[in-house]
């Protein structure tokens, strides 16, 4: 009987190939088969363009697509048909490497992914590769201190609603907003009405081409680009 490949979970980090760490690249040429999501419009996959120096030749790429929907049973539906073709793969005694963004298990496809192929196989071969995140990167880029000593940092979503993030940096010491692409104008309203615009720094494409930095978010357009986040810092001084 054909032992099963194992699937690594790797992230490929902000944008720059060079922020990939040793494991990762290594993991990376060695596996026999690459999957990448992107949409179902189209195969293309920025995670891939960030992975593709350290991929061996004429490694085989399985692009995954997912629906850009907000609708349950259509994402189930692809996520069980995308978890299959995985299985498919591992079952045939290949390793295969499933590469996304930032970190795997932060705000990822991956986790999505993982969750699916374990309720189907509990005994499915998976290892997961951190990635340096957006946050931190944008944070070193910057020289800020995203906290230190007794300081708070929460790590929140830009698809929460206004009350919620409210709530949520009234308690914090400094905050990353990831996908502040998401209800943007709500989340400058609310930086705005908690005197946190001046402290907000807006960082766009980070390592990429187009790549925007705005230490006032009260500088930023209406719409940000998709990949934007906000770092707060309300003691600036330090």
């Amino acid at each position: 009987m054909t032992q099963k490949g194992t699937l690594y979970g790797i992230g490929v980090g902000p944008g720059d190939p060079e922020l990939l760490t040793l494991k990762a690249v290594r993991a990376l040429g060695q596996v026999d088969v690459i999957f990448a999501a992107s949409s179902t419009k189209n195969d293309y996959s920025t995670a891939y363009d960030i992975a593709r120096p350290h991929l061996k030749a004429n490694v085989r790429v399985e692009h995954l697509g997912f629906p850009m929907t907000k609708d349950d049973a259509e994402l189930n539906a692809a996520w069980e048909a995308n978890a299959k073709a995985v299985a498919r793969v591992l079952d045939q005694g290949l390793d295969a490497a499933f590469i996304t963004l930032g970190d795997p298990l932060t705000y990822s496809t991956y986790g999505y992914l993982q969750r699916t192929l374990l309720a189907t196989d509990p005994t499915i071969r998976l290892q997961v590769i951190p990635g340096i995140t957006s946050f931190h990167a944008a944070a070193a880029h910057i020289g800020l201190v995203l906290c230190e000593s007794k300081e708070s940092l929460l790590i929140t979503s830009g698809v929460s609603d206004p009350q919620r993030l409210e709530a949520q940096l009234d308690v914090a010491d400094n905050a990353v907003i990831l996908k502040a692409y998401k209800n943007f104008e709500e989340i400058r309203s609310t930086l705005e009405r908690l005197r946190l615009s001046d402290k907000t720094v807006l960082v766009s494409r980070l390592g990429m081409e187009g790549e925007s930095i705005l230490m006032d978010i009260r500088d930023a357009p209406a719409t940000p680009h998709y990949f934007s986040l906000a770092l707060v810092k309300k003691n600036t001084g330090k």
